[in-house]
């Protein structure tokens, strides 16, 4: 099995506690996002977990922890979110040359073939524009080169659950750039040239754009071949049929909840309301089974402790 840590909230950045509580226990609950009194219980021992795959920007938190995680014999890799976006869009995400250094004291850690950065999403705006991305991509990568031989990039979609945020900072004088061919093509075109510069192998993640065209092949975050190419597990994996149409992914396990991270990125899909989810943040127990307790739980979920 596959566990995911997490499509769904920054769990390395906010809730390493948490996660170390829930591997030495051997297991967590996670509840139906759409239903949360369906619970299930998802076990954690090294024996069932084939692979850790952490999404973050900021797993600062979690690297006093690989020892212990490696010495309990997990295996796991990181998807690594550095986008250097101005405050008015990513308020919460660390300064870039702390995220860099983290990067690289995390790869000189674990090694390059394990930390994946994600240039992801492009958030297209008066502020940042496509010489914006062109230019910050350039200088990420650079400062990166060495450090990972994987990039990940997607371009953003406008989920639903965010279309009034984008009106809310159109109030404030920043507005949403058109995704027109051209600029686009130029764009991945750079992005294919500037990876290849540093050594970086840049792919997509669940773009409904046929960004091959400009060199950038459909990507897999959660990666079947990487693992196999990494740990040597030939995993009998099958396409996640839970994410996105284009979405390459094999199948694994999210322990993860929404409405949980308080980052306050802009174009996030994952959190509907900032004010909820920094609630939930503050009342989290790091010790109970679940990561964000509900009110719809019984007393003796709620406690939880082992």
């Amino acid at each position: 099995m596959i566990i995911s840590v997490s499509r769904r909230t920054d769990i390395p950045a906010f809730y390493a506690e948490w996660l170390m509580n829930r591997l030495r226990a051997g297991y967590c609950t996670v509840p139906n996002p759409f239903n949360p009194n369906q619970i299930s219980h998802v076990s954690l021992t090294p024996e069932n977990v084939d692979v850790m795959v952490f999404w973050s920007r900021n797993p600062r938190p979690l690297l006093p922890h690989l020892s212990e995680l490696d010495e309990r014999g997990y295996k796991y890799y990181f998807l690594y979110t550095i986008l250097a976006n101005p405050r008015e869009i990513d308020p919460g995400s660390p300064p870039a040359e702390a995220a860099l250094k983290t990067f690289r004291d995390l790869s000189n850690r674990i090694g390059p073939e394990r930390v994946i950065w994600r240039y992801d999403p492009i958030f297209l705006s008066s502020i940042t524009d496509f010489d914006f991305h062109q230019r910050t991509y350039r200088q990420l990568a650079g400062a990166l080169k060495g450090y990972t031989r994987h990039a990940v990039i997607s371009v953003t979609h406008l989920y639903r659950k965010i279309q009034k945020r984008v009106r809310e900072i159109e109030k404030r004088g920043i507005t949403l750039l058109p995704l027109n061919e051209r600029d686009l093509a130029s764009l991945m075109y750079a992005f294919a040239e500037t990876a290849s510069q540093n050594g970086i192998q840049i792919r997509s993640c669940a773009d409904e754009s046929n960004l091959q065209q400009y060199g950038i092949l459909p990507g897999k975050c959660v990666d079947d071949e990487l693992i196999s190419k990494v740990f040597g597990l030939n995993l009998e994996a099958n396409k996640d049929s839970c994410q996105r149409k284009h979405c390459g992914c094999i199948e694994s396990k999210d322990i993860g909840m929404y409405e949980s991270c308080p980052s306050g990125c802009l174009y996030c899909y994952a959190t509907t309301s900032f004010e909820r989810a920094m609630a939930n943040y503050r009342q989290h127990d790091p010790h109970a089974p679940s990561l964000i307790i509900h009110p719809e739980r019984t007393p003796a979920e709620k406690t939880g402790r082992d």
